[in-house]
């Protein structure tokens, strides 16, 4: 019974500090160094929420950049069913979906390349994907640029103007945010 009375208290103890304690610290001083984050990295346009830059949207039209397609329940983009497809690379079923997506943006992009950058038509394991590589922002130009009657050159200067690149480069690879690079078409006047 002596090493009872310890072990209860030291148990309270260590319930207060590592339940109470450190994650009201933590949150706090992240609130504090990083604000724009702890509030969901939301964007705001003309005080009207936009979305957030690190969850994906649903962009269907031809005048928009599609990102990567999404896994999650019957709503694309929903962060209440976040997940990925589960599909194994052997899973036929995968490659079906792949397929579907390959003709479908292949018809929706008759004059870009026919090779179709993997992540237009991968899910991410997240299903919540907000950017795409580079290469697939440069690969939807041609339908982006016919939509909006504007220059393929200016869209790859906005393209190029919305890649962020890893602050070390063998970190990770460049990407480019679909709702912002969408959110300056919309604010573009060329």
């Amino acid at each position: 019974m002596s090493m009872l009375r310890p072990g209860i208290v030291l148990l309270l103890l260590l319930t207060l500090l590592t339940g109470g304690v450190y994650p009201l610290v933590t949150t706090l001083l992240g609130q504090w160094w990083f604000a724009d984050k702890t509030a969901g990295s939301l964007i705001y346009q003309h005080d009207a929420l936009r979305g957030s830059r690190l969850i994906g949207q649903d962009f269907t039209r031809p005048g928009y950049f599609q990102g990567r397609p999404s896994a999650s329940a019957e709503t694309p983009y929903n962060p209440e069913a976040s997940g990925g497809s589960n599909l194994a690379a052997s899973n036929p079923e995968l490659d079906k979906r792949v397929a579907a997506r390959v003709a479908a943006l292949r018809a929706a992009n008759p004059n870009a390349s026919p090779a179709v950058p993997v992540d237009l038509v991968t899910a991410s394991a997240s299903g919540l994907d907000y950017g795409i590589s580079p290469e697939a922002a440069n690969w939807q130009i041609p339908r982006v640029a016919a939509a909006r009657n504007l220059s393929a050159e200016s869209i790859a200067r906005l393209v190029e103007a919305h890649t962020a690149t890893p602050l070390v480069g063998f970190i990770g690879k460049p990407v480019v945010n679909v709702l912002e690079l969408n959110l300056a078409l919309d604010a573009n006047k060329d």
